[in-house]
Parts: structure tokens; C-alpha cells; sequence
């Protein structure tokens, strides 16, 4: 019963758009605190580098709780992935700027109220086969 409930609670919301911004903004987080000797830091290097990708993480919490508001959050994590280029490691070393890019696009096109793609293509299907 937990997992048809969370099956019904992911289908109304942009699940895997929230999930890959938020992980965008964590692991662009991460590299801001790598351990590494080679480490780009280009452009502003005060709060903006860390205050961007929290932002991001914050937007794609937002998605998964509050899906009412998703174009807002998505075009926002958008631009604050956009600006991750610049401010933070080159956007995680290019993985968080795409996985922001992916996950925001993903929000953005999220459809409430639509129907479920398996139950379309089962009745399309079956009115496809003869008897």
C-alpha cells in the first residue's frame, strides 16, 4: 500500500524535474567544497558562489512540494543553473549545469491532470489489433 501511495503522491507533481534540480544544486554545493588542488573559480567568489546553487537546491524542493507554482521555480532554476557558469566551478564541472538544465526543462513541461502515457499507448493498442 506505501508504494501505490507514493506512485499516486510522484504523479502529481514533476517528480524527476525536482529530483534533478534538486540534485543539480547539491552537487554543484559539493564541488564549491571539493578537496581539490585544481579547482576553477571564475568570476564573483564571495556569497555568490554558494548562495546561487543553495538557491537552486531550494527551487527544486519547492518543485516536489509545491507543484502549484512550477513554471515560476522551473524558470528560475533555469537561470540560476545559467548562472552557476559563471559562479560556481563552471556548473559543477558541466554535470550540475546539466542536470539543472534537464531537471527545470523537465518541470517546466509537466502537465497536471494528464493522463498516464501506459494507459494511452495500452488502449491504442488494443483498438490497433484486429479480432
Amino acid at each position: 500500500m506505501p508504494a501505490r501511495s507514493f506512485k499516486a503522491w510522484r504523479g502529481r507533481r514533476p517528480f524527476w524535474g525536482g529530483v534533478l534540480v534538486t540534485l543539480a544544486g547539491g552537487e554543484i554545493l559539493l564541488t564549491m567544497k571539493a578537496p581539490l588542488p585544481v579547482i576553477l573559480h571564475i568570476g564573483m567568489q564571495g556569497m555568490a558562489g554558494f548562495l546561487v546553487p543553495l538557491i537552486l537546491l531550494l527551487c527544486g524542493l519547492l518543485l516536489l512540494f509545491n507543484p502549484a507554482q512550477r513554471v515560476f521555480y522551473s524558470v528560475l532554476a533555469v537561470l540560476l543553473t545559467l548562472a552557476t557558469w559563471v559562479t560556481s566551478n563552471l556548473g559543477g564541472f558541466l554535470l550540475g549545469l546539466l542536470l539543472g538544465l534537464i531537471g527545470s526543462t523537465l518541470a517546466f513541461g509537466w502537465l497536471p491532470e494528464q493522463p498516464s502515457r501506459r494507459r494511452l499507448f495500452g488502449r491504442s493498442r488494443r483498438a490497433a489489433s484486429p479480432r
